[in-house]
């Protein structure tokens, strides 16, 4: 008899009928507060050879129902490698048809990442010299908030901070931050080199802890959605923000750049600050040709598609970015990636993927460092 699970980090899913395996019953679970949910984490036992026809009851009620629009279920016998496997969305339910292989298979929203890995990253990171870790504040699930100082702090080094997973749902973000990290403490790297010569690298590879072990999309323990807390956070209702705000306050913030998924479009984009009441031509120069130098780096890299473009001071400083283009001034960015395949280069046995990600991560160190070295001011 097949059954399903989702008690385990991060798993999210809601059994409606599995009695028969070509008419499973499932409904998402919504986030902390009941305004938000569309992540989905679950494991199927006793199913193999079996065609299953897997049917998410409620997906047309979720925050974004057009994310599932053209978009395909990834699945993993071992939780490393995950393939997309054939999905379709007729605008209420969102099924899922596959025969596994095996008689444990795993299928979700995107390829998870781990609290247990997460926590790898941390220990592996701190091997190197040139980083420590600071508990900013325990979340209200008990989990250390946890921040990376990459390099030595120094008044003529830029401030660099990077922020990831503010959506806890957007596993991806936290994907590039390996392979961001990966790179940036390769010690036989120039460009790494050279960029922690000039700079010091603030990194909090996970804002919201407890909505990832809980299986939520946007939001943390107590309801909120962190990306909407930066103008006055509250230290017990979002403390992941307050004391992250904090620091950047006694650091100072030269550059700032927040990583997260978007559920809808196909494309790797950036969204910039344009709303800001301090935006000017300079400012939009150096935002531009930043995103013109990350496309010319990475292939993964677009300027041509994303949000539409803030009207002039219409910035809502509840956001990450605008907060930080406003209160610090400086080049504040939020990195968009897919949960879909990218329509410009498509992989469709992985679509958007770990590794992809990973690889963004990476090739965004050159463009950090061609901006410390003024190419974004230059013209």
């Amino acid at each position: 008899m097949i059954t399903i699970h989702s008690s385990f980090d991060g798993g999210n899913i809601e059994v409606v009928d599995a009695n028969k395996a070509e008419a499973i019953r499932l409904r998402i679970n919504k986030d902390a507060g009941d305004r938000h949910g569309q992540w989905f984490f679950f494991q199927l036992c006793n199913g193999a050879g079996t065609h299953c026809r897997m049917s998410i009851e409620n997906a047309g009620d979720m925050s974004y129902p057009d994310g599932f629009k053209d978009y395909q279920a990834v699945a993993s016998y071992d939780q490393e490698y995950w393939f997309r496997v054939p999905t379709e969305f007729d605008g209420s339910k969102l099924t899922i048809s596959h025969q596994p292989e095996t008689d444990s298979i795993y299928y979700a929203y995107f390829a998870p990442y781990s609290m247990a890995r997460h926590q790898d990253l941390i220990a592996q990171a701190l091997e190197s010299p040139l980083v420590s870790a600071t508990t900013l504040c325990t979340t209200p699930d008990g989990h250390p908030h946890t921040l990376l100082t990459i390099g030595e702090p120094d008044s003529a080094r830029k401030r660099i901070w990077i922020t990831a997973r503010q959506h806890p749902g957007e596993t991806m973000a936290e994907w590039w931050v390996e392979g961001f990290l990966d790179r940036l403490l390769n010690p036989e790297d120039p460009v790494s080199r050279r960029l922690l010569d000039d700079a010091v690298v603030y990194l909090v590879p996970n804002m919201c802890l407890d909505g990832s072990t809980r299986g939520h999309l946007r939001c943390n323990a107590r309801g909120v959605n962190l990306n909407r807390a930066w103008k006055d956070p509250d230290p017990k209702e979002s403390p992941e923000v307050f004391h992250v705000r904090e620091t950047m306050r006694k650091t100072g913030v030269d550059f700032a750049l927040d990583v997260h998924g978007d559920e809808a479009l196909p494309y790797n984009f950036i969204a910039g600050g344009e709303g800001v009441a301090s935006w000017n031509e300079d400012r939009n120069r150096e935002l531009v040709a930043f995103k013109q130098l990350l496309a010319g780096i990475s292939p993964d890299f677009q300027t041509e598609h994303g949000y539409e473009i803030d009207p002039p001071n219409s910035a809502d400083l509840r956001k990450c970015t605008d907060y930080m283009a406003e209160t610090f001034g400086c080049l504040a960015m939020t990195l968009e990636m897919p949960f879909k395949d990218t329509a410009d280069d498509p992989m469709p046995e992985i679509g958007w993927s770990p590794g992809r990600s990973a690889r963004l991560g990476s090739s965004c160190l050159d463009a950090i460092y061609r901006w410390l070295q003024g190419d974004c001011n230059k013209g």
